[in-house]
């Protein structure tokens, strides 16, 4: 099983993306643990991206790209992936493709779990009042930044997996059971 999880922040992917690593016995790859696994490793891409975020500055997607790929190529990635925040935008998505297509494998479906925005920022802003605001983005402004980038960068990534005919969507919305269950269901199909 080979999966790509969409949404804005907030919506829940993290949350199913560790129900469906128990459930299909295949890991999550984050792209933020995959860079800092591959500098920790000391590989020469980690090596790469460790002198371009000690200068504070952004990793080139050819660096993400081919950190993504050389974890895809890791053992326990055999039987499938959860991908859980790349691709974000379209040239990534077709980066993705590629690398794909170069290792004879392709996505079983792209789930796009589906939040309304100002619900999620009411979430956020409750949960920031329950936990007393531990987490740095439990506020409402960085959460509507977070959201605008999402709609510009990785939102227009709905219709390019939509045209080629892995998207599924669900309603983020539901209580968290019946979202599983709503993904479950849609790569059933």
């Amino acid at each position: 099983m080979r999966l790509i999880l969409l949404g804005p922040p907030g919506a829940g992917k993290g949350t199913q993306a560790k129900i469906l690593v128990e459930s299909f016995g295949i890991p999550q790859l984050s792209t933020g643990d995959i860079l800092r696994s591959a500098i920790a490793a000391k590989t020469p891409l980690g090596l790469e991206a460790k002198a371009i975020v000690d200068r504070g500055d952004l990793v080139s997607d050819d660096i993400v790209n081919g950190i993504v790929s050389e974890r895809l190529d890791a053992e326990d990635c055999k039987p499938g992936f959860i991908l859980d925040g790349f691709p974000r935008t379209i040239a990534q998505a077709e980066a993705l493709d590629q690398m794909l297509v170069d290792k004879g494998v392709s996505l079983n479906a792209v789930i796009e779990i589906k939040a309304d925005a100002d619900e999620l920022v009411r979430r956020v802003i409750n949960r920031a009042k329950e936990s007393g605001g531990a987490r740095a983005d439990d506020n409402e402004d960085v959460l509507r930044k977070r959201l605008g980038v999402y709609q510009d960068q990785t939102a227009p990534l709905v219709a390019y997996y939509s045209e080629e005919g892995l998207l599924k969507a669900v309603d983020g919305m539901e209580p968290v059971e019946q979202v599983t269950a709503a993904i479950k269901a849609a790569i059933a199909h």
